[in-house]
C-alpha cells in the first residue's frame, strides 16, 4: 500500500501541473481573443468621432476633454473590474474600448490633417505590433520576474498624467516629446509585466487581463502616433 501511494503521488502532482498549465493557456488565449475583439469598438468609436466632428469639439476645449477622458475612462474601468466575473464585464469592456476610440479621434484627426497622415498611422500601428511581439517573446522566454518594477512604473505613470495635464496649458512641443517618449517606455514595460503575469498564472481572469493589456497597447500606439506626428508630419 505504501509503495502504491508513493508511486501515485508524482502522477497526481503531474496532473495538477498539467491542469494549471491548461488554465494559464486558456486565460492567455481568451485574453488575446478578447483583445482582438476590443479593437472593433475602438475603431468604431474613432470613426464616429471623426465623422461627427466630436474630435474637433475636443480639440477646441482640451481642458474639458481631459476631464471627460479621465472621468469616463476611470469610471468605465471601475465598472469592468467590478463585473469581471460575469458576462457584464465584457459589455463594459467593449463600452470602455469604444469610449477610448472616441477619445482617440482627436489625435487621429490631427494626424490625418497632414499629407502623410495615413502613412504615419500605419507606422504607429506597425511599431505597436513590433513592441507587442518583442514584449510577448521576452515574457515567454525570460526567467527573471519583472513584477518588481511595477511600483516604480506606477509612480512614473502618475508623473506622466500630471505632466500631460500641465501641458494642456503650456502647450510645449518639447515637453510633449518627452512625455510621449517616456510613456512608450513605461507602457512597454507594463506590457511585459502584464503578459508575463498572465503566462505564469498570476492573472486568472481574462477580462482583467484584457483590460490591462489593452491599456498598454493603447498608450503605446497613441504616444507613438504623437511622436511621429511631431517629428515626421508633413503639413506642406
Amino acid at each position: 500500500m505504501s509503495d502504491f501511494r508513493q508511486s501515485s503521488l508524482p502522477e497526481h502532482s503531474g496532473s495538477r501541473a498539467s491542469q494549471s498549465a491548461l488554465a494559464q493557456n486558456r486565460v492567455l488565449r481568451n485574453t488575446y481573443m478578447l483583445l482582438a475583439l476590443s479593437m472593433v469598438p475602438t475603431i468604431l468609436g474613432a470613426l464616429i468621432g471623426l465623422r461627427t466632428g466630436i474630435n474637433q469639439i475636443m480639440g477646441g476645449s482640451p481642458a474639458v476633454s481631459a476631464v471627460v477622458f479621465l472621468v469616463g475612462a476611470f469610471g468605465l474601468m471601475y465598472m469592468v473590474e467590478r463585473n469581471k466575473n460575469s458576462s457584464l464585464g465584457v459589455v463594459f469592456l467593449m463600452a470602455f474600448t469604444f469610449f477610448m476610440g472616441l477619445m482617440l479621434s482627436r489625435l487621429l484627426g490631427f494626424v490625418l490633417g497632414m499629407q502623410n497622415g495615413s502613412q504615419l498611422i500605419m507606422m504607429a500601428f506597425g511599431g505597436t505590433a513590433a513592441v507587442f511581439a518583442v514584449m510577448a517573446s521576452v515574457a515567454a522566454s525570460a526567467k527573471r520576474d519583472f513584477s518588481g518594477m511595477q511600483k516604480f512604473l506606477f509612480i512614473g505613470a502618475v508623473i506622466l498624467i500630471l505632466a500631460a495635464l500641465g501641458n494642456i496649458f503650456f502647450q510645449m512641443t518639447a515637453l510633449t516629446l518627452v512625455i510621449s517618449t517616456m510613456a512608450i517606455g513605461i507602457f512597454s514595460a507594463f506590457l511585459l509585466i502584464d503578459l508575463q503575469r498572465i503566462m505564469r498564472g498570476g492573472e486568472t481572469n481574462y477580462i482583467s487581463a484584457t483590460l490591462a493589456v489593452y491599456l498598454d497597447v493603447y498608450n503605446i500606439f497613441s504616444n507613438l502616433l504623437v511622436l511621429l506626428g511631431i517629428t515626421g508630419g508633413n503639413n506642406d
